[in-house]
């Protein structure tokens, strides 16, 4: 199917079981859930509550990947890039690009200065798209999820 049908779409209820089904793919093929994986995944609502924003990647009616900005509980930082999947069958398509830059661009029109994410580097790919998105590499700070190795920062230019 081609690409020029994709389409970006804000979070709606019906799409609660695909936003914890994309990411618990990927975080189960990598990983283990933890604590803090559950709580976001199974209250979305609260993301967009919170002042957060959840965008969806749709071909038809079917989503193919989602991320999250969530309002940061970190000092100093705005947003949290966060619970970013792609199913499988449309890995290395440019969905996650796509889905980042939104977010980016959400960020920057509720005012945001800086986003952060946590990851780790074991995830060659995110590495890579992180990269591309314009995150540098921050000094580790505490985080409530055991597999995070690295902390990376998108600083708005002025």
């Amino acid at each position: 199917m081609s690409l020029n049908k994709l389409r970006l779409v804000d979070f709606e209820s019906k799409l609660s079981d695909a936003f914890k089904a994309l990411n618990q793919w990927w975080i189960e093929s990598y990983f283990v859930m933890e604590k803090s994986d559950f709580e976001i995944l199974d209250h979305p609502q609260d993301i967009i509550d919170s002042g957060g924003v959840i965008l969806f990647a749709m071909m038809e009616d079917h989503p193919v990947g989602v991320c999250a900005l969530i309002k940061s509980k970190v000092k100093d930082y705005d947003f949290e890039l966060a619970k970013m999947g792609v199913h499988p069958d449309w890995h290395g398509q440019g969905i996650g690009f796509k889905l980042g830059k939104a977010c980016l661009e959400r960020a920057k029109a509720l005012g945001a200065k800086t986003v952060f994410l946590e990851s780790n580097t074991k995830l060659e790919a995110a590495m890579f798209l992180y990269r591309k998105l314009g995150f540098k590499k921050i000094p580790s700070f505490p985080t409530p999820y055991n597999r995070c190795n690295i902390q990376m920062l998108f600083r708005f230019k002025s």
